[in-house]
């Protein structure tokens, strides 16, 4: 189970964990209805043959929210409805009013839901304990506060925030191109985003590229800020970080699978086991930097 994206969000520390597992167990996941446009839940982290919904290592907790969405077209329901009012019309020689096209509308929708398609989904989070966050496996800030969301209605009340730094984080992207001392271990990528902070101004992608060359210092030396930038942690980690304190592209490398491939696990659970706890591990190594680097505010409470 490793993570492609990481949208933060802290809670306080003081929290207790105790009465999770009891809040999942009122939260779990159940079947869309058949007049349900969707649905969501808990679901067992190592997958449908198992029972618990969360796994525990340490001060670390691996949480899966599930989903089903059934699948309606709008364009689908709009065609039947331009046909029906259609046929009254040539009917009655007269144009439904708005009251009419919403009731055969509601109708429409009603008939058809239950023998539309349904859409399964899963979105993994890590709770880190120690420093107070919650990183859920996305790219979107509204899928990470669904999950969030979801996490406060199982434990009652969840005070987590979205991330925040006391420094702008893209005066410090554009220290580190610009040759400022990095954080130990930090490293710059071959991807980049410059943007100028008037706006409308330009915007300037960079992929495959020395950072530190001519080129783009020109574009700073124009005024030209970075909002997003490629990093990698030793040989462990490569991320791109943006100025959103979104982390894309999070990818573990060769230096920390090879200490995964290094053990040997006879199933399938005790394989997905070691990912997490090398997953939580990373992750957690990954904040400690960005947190000093970026001087990312905690929660009270």
């Amino acid at each position: 189970m490793f993570f492609r994206n990481l949208t933060l969000f802290r809670f306080p520390t003081s929290m207790t964990f105790d009465a999770l597992d009891a809040g999942l167990g009122e939260c779990e996941l159940t079947p869309v209805g058949p007049l349900e446009l969707s649905t969501r839940g808990f679901i067992p982290p190592f997958g449908r043959d198992t029972e618990a919904l969360s796994h525990r290592q340490s001060d670390a907790i691996w949480l899966s929210v599930g989903g089903e969405d059934r699948i309606l077209p709008g364009a689908v329901v709009n065609d039947l409805l331009q046909k029906k009012l259609a046929e009254i019309e040539r009917k009655e020689g007269r144009k439904p009013g708005g009251r009419t096209r919403k009731r055969i509308k509601d109708e429409l929708v009603t008939d058809l839901l239950p023998r539309a398609f349904v859409k399964p989904s899963r979105t993994d989070a890590i709770l880190d304990l120690g420093h107070g966050v919650v990183a859920v496996d996305t790219s979107s800030r509204k899928t990470g506060e669904s999950v969030v969301s979801e996490i406060r209605r199982a434990l009652g009340s969840f005070p987590a925030l979205p991330l925040n730094a006391e420094v702008a984080p893209r005066s410090v992207l554009t220290g580190w191109v610009a040759g400022e001392t990095m954080p130990d271990g930090l490293s710059l990528g071959d991807e980049c985003e410059l943007r100028d902070p008037i706006d409308q101004g330009a915007v300037v992608k960079v992929q495959r590229m020395e950072l530190q060359s001519d080129e783009i210092a020109k574009h700073l030396e124009s005024g030209k800020q970075v909002t997003r930038l490629a990093l990698n942690l030793d040989d462990h980690v490569s991320f791109v970080l943006g100025e959103d304190l979104v982390v894309r592209k999070f990818k573990l490398l060769d230096g920390a699978v090879d200490e995964l491939e290094s053990g040997e696990r006879d199933d399938l659970r005790a394989e997905l086991d070691a990912r997490f706890i090398l997953m939580a591990g990373e992750f957690k190594r990954l904040f400690t930097v960005l947190e000093a680097a970026l001087k990312l505010s905690k929660v009270d409470g």
